[in-house]
Protein backbone atom coordinates (compact mmCIF):
# COMPACT_ATOMS: atom_id res chain seq x y z
CA UNK A 1 0.00 0.00 0.00
CA UNK A 2 1.28 3.44 -0.94
CA UNK A 3 1.16 5.62 2.19
CA UNK A 4 0.00 9.19 1.76
CA UNK A 5 2.31 12.07 2.63
CA UNK A 6 1.17 14.24 5.55
CA UNK A 7 1.90 17.94 6.01
CA UNK A 8 1.24 20.60 8.63
CA UNK A 9 -1.06 23.37 7.38
CA UNK A 10 -2.13 25.15 10.57
CA UNK A 11 -1.14 25.61 14.22
CA UNK A 12 -2.41 27.24 17.40
CA UNK A 13 -0.96 27.62 20.88
CA UNK A 14 -1.94 28.80 24.36
CA UNK A 15 0.97 28.54 26.79
CA UNK A 16 2.48 30.04 29.94
CA UNK A 17 4.78 32.18 27.76
CA UNK A 18 2.26 33.34 25.14
CA UNK A 19 -1.44 33.03 24.40
CA UNK A 20 -1.22 32.72 20.61
CA UNK A 21 1.08 30.91 18.20
CA UNK A 22 3.12 34.04 17.53
CA UNK A 23 3.33 35.06 21.19
CA UNK A 24 4.41 31.55 22.16
CA UNK A 25 7.24 31.50 19.61
CA UNK A 26 8.42 34.96 20.64
CA UNK A 27 8.37 33.88 24.27
CA UNK A 28 10.59 30.91 23.47
CA UNK A 29 13.08 32.90 21.41
CA UNK A 30 13.29 35.57 24.13
CA UNK A 31 13.95 32.99 26.83
CA UNK A 32 10.89 33.95 28.88
CA UNK A 33 10.22 31.96 32.05
CA UNK A 34 6.52 31.20 32.49
CA UNK A 35 6.92 30.37 36.19
CA UNK A 36 5.27 32.56 38.81
CA UNK A 37 3.44 32.26 42.15
CA UNK A 38 0.15 30.38 41.78
CA UNK A 39 -2.94 32.59 41.51
CA UNK A 40 -5.60 29.86 41.20
CA UNK A 41 -5.85 29.00 44.91
CA UNK A 42 -4.37 29.70 48.34
CA UNK A 43 -1.00 27.93 48.47
CA UNK A 44 -0.08 28.90 52.04
CA UNK A 45 -0.02 25.30 53.31
CA UNK A 46 1.50 23.82 50.15
CA UNK A 47 5.13 22.80 49.86
CA UNK A 48 5.29 24.07 46.25
CA UNK A 49 3.64 27.44 45.68
CA UNK A 50 4.47 28.27 42.04
CA UNK A 51 3.70 26.95 38.57
CA UNK A 52 3.59 27.98 34.92
CA UNK A 53 0.04 29.26 34.60
CA UNK A 54 -1.60 30.61 31.46
CA UNK A 55 -1.79 34.39 31.97
CA UNK A 56 -4.39 37.03 31.07
CA UNK A 57 -6.74 34.45 29.60
CA UNK A 58 -10.48 35.08 29.64
CA UNK A 59 -12.60 32.37 28.03
CA UNK A 60 -15.53 34.78 27.65
CA UNK A 61 -13.53 36.51 24.92
CA UNK A 62 -14.03 33.33 22.91
CA UNK A 63 -17.46 32.04 23.92
CA UNK A 64 -20.59 32.90 25.87
CA UNK A 65 -20.21 32.70 29.66
CA UNK A 66 -23.16 30.31 29.98
CA UNK A 67 -21.60 27.94 27.45
CA UNK A 68 -18.18 28.21 29.09
CA UNK A 69 -19.60 27.09 32.44
CA UNK A 70 -20.46 23.73 30.87
CA UNK A 71 -16.77 23.01 30.25
CA UNK A 72 -13.63 22.34 32.27
CA UNK A 73 -10.66 24.65 31.62
CA UNK A 74 -8.79 21.92 29.73
CA UNK A 75 -11.62 21.95 27.18
CA UNK A 76 -11.55 25.76 27.03
CA UNK A 77 -7.87 25.59 26.14
CA UNK A 78 -8.46 22.87 23.55
CA UNK A 79 -11.24 24.73 21.76
CA UNK A 80 -9.29 28.01 21.67
CA UNK A 81 -6.10 26.53 20.22
CA UNK A 82 -8.02 24.35 17.76
CA UNK A 83 -9.88 27.43 16.53
CA UNK A 84 -6.59 29.28 16.04
CA UNK A 85 -5.09 26.37 14.11
CA UNK A 86 -8.18 25.88 11.95
CA UNK A 87 -8.24 29.59 11.14
CA UNK A 88 -4.51 29.49 10.38
CA UNK A 89 -5.04 26.61 7.96
CA UNK A 90 -7.69 28.43 5.92
CA UNK A 91 -9.72 25.23 5.76
CA UNK A 92 -13.09 26.78 6.61
CA UNK A 93 -12.75 29.40 3.88
CA UNK A 94 -12.92 26.65 1.24
CA UNK A 95 -15.18 23.73 0.42
CA UNK A 96 -14.25 20.44 2.09
CA UNK A 97 -15.84 17.11 2.93
CA UNK A 98 -16.70 17.16 6.66
CA UNK A 99 -16.85 13.36 6.69
CA UNK A 100 -13.10 13.34 5.90
CA UNK A 101 -12.05 15.75 8.66
CA UNK A 102 -11.46 14.34 12.13
CA UNK A 103 -10.23 15.28 15.59
CA UNK A 104 -7.89 13.41 17.91
CA UNK A 105 -7.30 15.32 21.12
CA UNK A 106 -5.35 14.32 24.19
CA UNK A 107 -5.13 15.21 27.85
CA UNK A 108 -3.20 13.44 30.55
CA UNK A 109 -5.73 14.07 33.31
CA UNK A 110 -8.66 15.95 31.77
CA UNK A 111 -11.24 17.60 34.01
CA UNK A 112 -9.45 17.36 37.34
CA UNK A 113 -10.52 20.89 38.34
CA UNK A 114 -14.15 19.95 37.77
CA UNK A 115 -13.82 16.64 39.62
CA UNK A 116 -12.16 18.28 42.61
CA UNK A 117 -14.67 21.12 42.88
CA UNK A 118 -17.68 18.78 42.65
CA UNK A 119 -16.33 16.44 45.31
CA UNK A 120 -15.44 19.33 47.64
CA UNK A 121 -18.95 20.76 47.29
CA UNK A 122 -20.46 17.35 48.04
CA UNK A 123 -18.23 16.84 51.08
CA UNK A 124 -19.27 20.23 52.46
CA UNK A 125 -22.97 19.43 52.09
CA UNK A 126 -25.39 17.25 54.03
CA UNK A 127 -24.86 14.17 51.88
CA UNK A 128 -27.51 15.01 49.34
CA UNK A 129 -26.04 14.29 45.87
CA UNK A 130 -26.39 17.75 44.34
CA UNK A 131 -23.91 17.16 41.53
CA UNK A 132 -23.97 19.29 38.41
CA UNK A 133 -25.65 17.63 35.43
CA UNK A 134 -22.54 18.70 33.51
CA UNK A 135 -20.15 17.03 35.99
CA UNK A 136 -19.45 13.96 33.85
CA UNK A 137 -19.25 15.65 30.42
CA UNK A 138 -17.02 18.37 31.90
CA UNK A 139 -14.64 15.78 33.36
CA UNK A 140 -14.17 13.12 30.69
CA UNK A 141 -11.06 13.44 28.56
CA UNK A 142 -12.71 12.77 25.20
CA UNK A 143 -15.09 15.72 25.57
CA UNK A 144 -12.61 18.23 24.11
CA UNK A 145 -12.41 16.37 20.79
CA UNK A 146 -16.20 16.11 20.85
CA UNK A 147 -16.69 19.85 21.33
CA UNK A 148 -14.20 20.70 18.57
CA UNK A 149 -16.00 18.44 16.11
CA UNK A 150 -19.46 19.71 17.10
CA UNK A 151 -18.42 23.34 16.69
CA UNK A 152 -17.10 22.85 13.18
CA UNK A 153 -19.16 19.90 11.94
CA UNK A 154 -16.17 17.59 11.48
CA UNK A 155 -17.58 14.07 11.14
CA UNK A 156 -14.38 12.09 10.59
CA UNK A 157 -12.51 9.95 13.15
CA UNK A 158 -12.89 11.41 16.63
CA UNK A 159 -11.47 10.26 19.95
CA UNK A 160 -9.00 11.01 22.74
CA UNK A 161 -5.60 9.64 23.64
CA UNK A 162 -4.25 9.28 27.19
CA UNK A 163 -0.65 8.33 27.97
CA UNK A 164 0.34 10.81 30.68
CA UNK A 165 3.09 13.12 29.42
CA UNK A 166 3.34 11.32 26.06
CA UNK A 167 -0.32 12.02 25.30
CA UNK A 168 0.04 14.95 22.90
CA UNK A 169 2.56 13.09 20.77
CA UNK A 170 0.45 9.95 20.67
CA UNK A 171 -2.46 12.10 19.44
CA UNK A 172 -0.30 13.46 16.62
CA UNK A 173 0.92 10.00 15.63
CA UNK A 174 -2.60 8.56 15.55
CA UNK A 175 -3.81 11.46 13.40
CA UNK A 176 -0.77 11.02 11.13
CA UNK A 177 -1.49 7.33 10.66
CA UNK A 178 -5.17 7.86 9.86
CA UNK A 179 -4.30 10.30 7.08
CA UNK A 180 -1.50 8.28 5.54
CA UNK A 181 -3.71 5.18 5.57
CA UNK A 182 -6.42 7.10 3.71
CA UNK A 183 -8.97 7.16 6.56
CA UNK A 184 -9.14 10.97 6.60
CA UNK A 185 -7.95 13.98 4.58
CA UNK A 186 -7.52 16.43 7.46
CA UNK A 187 -7.06 15.92 11.20
CA UNK A 188 -7.15 18.44 14.03
CA UNK A 189 -4.81 17.10 16.68
CA UNK A 190 -2.91 18.10 19.81
CA UNK A 191 -3.52 18.25 23.52
CA UNK A 192 -4.40 20.46 26.46
CA UNK A 193 -4.06 20.37 30.23
CA UNK A 194 -5.41 22.47 33.12
CA UNK A 195 -4.03 21.01 36.31
CA UNK A 196 -2.75 23.97 38.30
CA UNK A 197 -5.08 23.08 41.16
CA UNK A 198 -4.91 21.69 44.68
CA UNK A 199 -4.94 17.93 43.97
CA UNK A 200 -2.41 18.09 41.12
CA UNK A 201 0.01 20.35 42.99
CA UNK A 202 -0.35 18.34 46.18
CA UNK A 203 -0.06 14.99 44.45
CA UNK A 204 2.96 15.80 42.28
CA UNK A 205 4.64 17.56 45.18
CA UNK A 206 4.21 14.67 47.62
CA UNK A 207 5.69 12.24 45.11
CA UNK A 208 8.75 14.54 44.94
CA UNK A 209 8.31 15.25 41.23
CA UNK A 210 8.20 19.06 41.46
CA UNK A 211 10.90 21.65 41.98
CA UNK A 212 10.65 23.28 45.40
CA UNK A 213 12.43 26.54 44.54
CA UNK A 214 9.67 28.80 45.89
CA UNK A 215 12.15 31.64 46.41
CA UNK A 216 13.63 31.33 42.91
CA UNK A 217 10.65 30.17 40.86
CA UNK A 218 11.70 31.87 37.60
CA UNK A 219 14.77 29.62 37.34
CA UNK A 220 13.25 26.52 38.93
CA UNK A 221 12.92 24.56 35.66
CA UNK A 222 16.58 23.68 35.04
CA UNK A 223 16.91 20.87 32.50
CA UNK A 224 20.41 19.32 32.48
CA UNK A 225 21.62 21.52 35.35
CA UNK A 226 23.49 19.75 38.15
CA UNK A 227 21.17 21.27 40.77
CA UNK A 228 17.83 20.52 39.08
CA UNK A 229 15.27 19.29 41.59
CA UNK A 230 12.13 18.48 39.61
CA UNK A 231 9.77 19.86 37.01
CA UNK A 232 7.51 22.92 37.14
CA UNK A 233 3.85 22.20 36.43
CA UNK A 234 2.46 24.02 33.39
CA UNK A 235 -0.90 24.38 31.66
CA UNK A 236 -2.31 25.27 28.26
CA UNK A 237 -2.17 23.42 24.97
CA UNK A 238 -1.56 23.46 21.24
CA UNK A 239 -3.24 22.28 18.07
CA UNK A 240 -1.82 21.13 14.75
CA UNK A 241 -3.71 20.70 11.49
CA UNK A 242 -2.39 17.65 9.66
CA UNK A 243 -3.42 17.22 6.06
CA UNK A 244 -2.96 14.84 3.17
CA UNK A 245 -0.41 16.49 0.90
CA UNK A 246 -2.51 16.23 -2.27
CA UNK A 247 -5.54 17.65 -0.45
CA UNK A 248 -3.45 20.56 0.83
CA UNK A 249 -1.97 21.27 -2.62
CA UNK A 250 -5.37 21.12 -4.28
CA UNK A 251 -6.68 23.93 -2.09
CA UNK A 252 -3.44 25.94 -2.19
CA UNK A 253 -2.76 25.65 1.53
CA UNK A 254 0.45 26.97 3.04
CA UNK A 255 2.67 24.18 4.32
CA UNK A 256 4.81 24.59 7.44
CA UNK A 257 6.56 21.22 7.31
CA UNK A 258 6.03 17.55 6.57
CA UNK A 259 5.40 14.96 9.28
CA UNK A 260 7.41 11.93 8.25
CA UNK A 261 7.62 9.51 11.15
CA UNK A 262 6.55 8.50 14.61
CA UNK A 263 7.66 6.00 17.22
CA UNK A 264 5.84 4.47 20.20
CA UNK A 265 7.44 2.21 22.83
CA UNK A 266 7.29 1.32 26.51
CA UNK A 267 10.02 1.19 29.13
CA UNK A 268 8.34 -1.74 30.91
CA UNK A 269 10.47 -0.75 33.88
CA UNK A 270 8.84 1.49 36.55
CA UNK A 271 5.66 3.53 36.99
CA UNK A 272 7.44 6.89 37.35
CA UNK A 273 11.21 6.46 36.88
CA UNK A 274 12.76 6.13 33.41
CA UNK A 275 14.90 3.17 32.47
CA UNK A 276 18.34 4.22 33.82
CA UNK A 277 20.03 3.63 30.45
CA UNK A 278 17.19 5.24 28.52
CA UNK A 279 16.28 1.96 26.81
CA UNK A 280 12.69 2.89 25.95
CA UNK A 281 13.75 6.37 24.84
CA UNK A 282 16.46 4.91 22.64
CA UNK A 283 14.05 2.44 21.06
CA UNK A 284 11.38 5.07 20.36
CA UNK A 285 13.81 7.39 18.59
CA UNK A 286 15.13 4.51 16.50
CA UNK A 287 11.59 3.53 15.62
CA UNK A 288 10.71 7.09 14.59
CA UNK A 289 13.79 7.27 12.36
CA UNK A 290 12.92 3.95 10.71
CA UNK A 291 9.31 5.04 10.18
CA UNK A 292 10.53 8.27 8.58
CA UNK A 293 13.11 6.41 6.46
CA UNK A 294 15.78 8.77 7.78
CA UNK A 295 19.25 8.23 9.21
CA UNK A 296 20.49 9.78 12.46
CA UNK A 297 22.57 12.19 10.39
CA UNK A 298 19.42 13.63 8.82
CA UNK A 299 18.27 15.10 12.15
CA UNK A 300 19.47 18.60 13.08
CA UNK A 301 17.41 19.37 16.19
CA UNK A 302 15.89 17.40 19.05
CA UNK A 303 13.27 19.00 21.27
CA UNK A 304 13.82 16.73 24.25
CA UNK A 305 11.41 15.66 26.95
CA UNK A 306 13.90 17.38 29.30
CA UNK A 307 11.70 17.82 32.35
CA UNK A 308 14.41 18.93 34.81
CA UNK A 309 14.17 15.80 36.92
CA UNK A 310 17.37 14.25 38.33
CA UNK A 311 16.92 10.86 36.65
CA UNK A 312 15.05 11.76 33.47
CA UNK A 313 17.53 14.20 31.96
CA UNK A 314 20.43 11.78 32.36
CA UNK A 315 18.52 8.87 30.85
CA UNK A 316 17.44 10.91 27.84
CA UNK A 317 20.93 12.17 27.01
CA UNK A 318 22.24 8.60 27.29
CA UNK A 319 19.53 7.51 24.86
CA UNK A 320 20.45 10.25 22.38
CA UNK A 321 24.10 9.21 22.47
CA UNK A 322 23.05 5.59 22.00
CA UNK A 323 21.02 6.38 18.88
CA UNK A 324 22.97 9.21 17.27
CA UNK A 325 26.54 8.26 18.21
CA UNK A 326 29.11 10.80 17.01
CA UNK A 327 26.37 12.80 15.25
CA UNK A 328 25.02 13.64 18.72
CA UNK A 329 27.65 16.38 18.89
CA UNK A 330 26.39 17.97 15.65
CA UNK A 331 22.82 18.24 16.94
CA UNK A 332 21.12 21.15 18.58
CA UNK A 333 19.24 19.85 21.61
CA UNK A 334 16.96 21.96 23.77
CA UNK A 335 14.26 21.69 26.40
CA UNK A 336 11.56 24.29 25.97
CA UNK A 337 10.13 23.08 29.30
CA UNK A 338 12.77 25.31 30.86
CA UNK A 339 10.41 28.14 29.83
CA UNK A 340 6.91 26.67 29.62
CA UNK A 341 7.11 24.21 32.46
CA UNK A 342 5.64 20.75 31.93
CA UNK A 343 2.18 20.71 30.34
CA UNK A 344 1.70 16.98 30.95
CA UNK A 345 -0.76 15.84 28.23
CA UNK A 346 -0.29 19.11 26.37
CA UNK A 347 3.52 18.92 26.33
CA UNK A 348 3.87 16.89 23.15
CA UNK A 349 1.62 19.32 21.29
CA UNK A 350 3.36 22.57 22.22
CA UNK A 351 6.78 20.98 21.73
CA UNK A 352 5.85 19.65 18.30
CA UNK A 353 4.83 23.21 17.41
CA UNK A 354 8.22 24.48 18.61
CA UNK A 355 9.95 21.84 16.47
CA UNK A 356 7.94 22.78 13.39
CA UNK A 357 8.69 26.47 13.85
CA UNK A 358 12.40 25.70 14.30
CA UNK A 359 12.31 24.13 10.84
CA UNK A 360 10.29 26.94 9.29
CA UNK A 361 12.26 29.82 10.85
CA UNK A 362 15.75 28.29 10.89
CA UNK A 363 16.32 28.93 14.58
CA UNK A 364 16.47 26.62 17.61
CA UNK A 365 14.83 27.82 20.84
CA UNK A 366 17.07 27.72 23.90
CA UNK A 367 17.30 25.83 27.16
CA UNK A 368 17.29 28.56 29.82
CA UNK A 369 18.23 28.42 33.51
CA UNK A 370 21.54 26.60 33.17
CA UNK A 371 24.06 27.42 35.88
CA UNK A 372 26.16 24.35 36.68
CA UNK A 373 27.25 21.50 34.41
CA UNK A 374 26.21 18.03 35.50
CA UNK A 375 29.21 15.66 35.33
CA UNK A 376 26.81 12.81 34.45
CA UNK A 377 25.70 14.58 31.25
CA UNK A 378 28.14 14.63 28.32
CA UNK A 379 29.54 18.17 28.12
CA UNK A 380 30.09 17.79 24.38
CA UNK A 381 26.37 17.90 23.64
CA UNK A 382 25.05 21.22 22.35
CA UNK A 383 22.12 21.74 24.73
CA UNK A 384 21.48 25.25 23.31
CA UNK A 385 21.91 26.97 26.65
CA UNK A 386 20.76 30.53 27.30
CA UNK A 387 20.06 31.85 23.78
CA UNK A 388 18.43 30.65 20.55
CA UNK A 389 20.79 29.51 17.82
CA UNK A 390 20.29 30.10 14.11
CA UNK A 391 20.83 27.10 11.86
CA UNK A 392 19.14 25.30 9.04
CA UNK A 393 16.92 22.64 10.55
CA UNK A 394 16.25 20.06 7.85
CA UNK A 395 14.53 17.70 10.26
CA UNK A 396 13.55 17.87 13.92
CA UNK A 397 12.65 15.14 16.38
CA UNK A 398 10.40 15.73 19.40
CA UNK A 399 10.43 13.37 22.40
CA UNK A 400 7.82 12.82 25.10
CA UNK A 401 7.87 10.25 27.89
CA UNK A 402 5.07 9.57 30.38
CA UNK A 403 4.49 8.01 33.78
CA UNK A 404 3.85 4.32 33.22
CA UNK A 405 6.83 4.09 30.87
CA UNK A 406 5.07 5.45 27.76
CA UNK A 407 7.38 6.86 25.08
CA UNK A 408 6.44 8.68 21.87
CA UNK A 409 8.55 10.56 19.32
CA UNK A 410 7.68 12.38 16.10
CA UNK A 411 9.85 13.68 13.27
CA UNK A 412 9.06 16.69 11.10
CA UNK A 413 11.17 17.81 8.15
CA UNK A 414 11.33 20.59 5.60
CA UNK A 415 8.65 20.17 2.98
CA UNK A 416 9.91 19.44 -0.54
CA UNK A 417 7.47 18.95 -3.38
Amino acid sequence: MQLRRVVVTGMGALTPVGNTLGEYWNGLLNGVSGAAPITRFDTTLFKVRFACEVKNFDITQFMDRKEARKMDPFTHYGIVVADEAIQDSGLLQQSFNPDRVGVIWGSGIGGLTTFFNEVVDFAKGDGTPRFSPFFIPKMIIDIASGYISIKHGFRGPNYATVSACATGTHSIIDAFNLIRLGKADVMVTGGSEACVNEPAMGGFSNMKALSERNDDFATASRPFDKDRDGFVLGEGGAAIILEDLEHAKARGAKIYAELVGGGMTADAYHITAPHPEGLGARNVMKQALEDANLTPEDIDYINVHGTSTPLGDIAETKAILGVFGDHSYNLNISSTKSMTGHLLGGAGAIEAVASILAIKEGVVPPTINHFTDDPEIDSGLNLTFHKPQKREVRAALSNTFGFGGHNASVIFKQYED
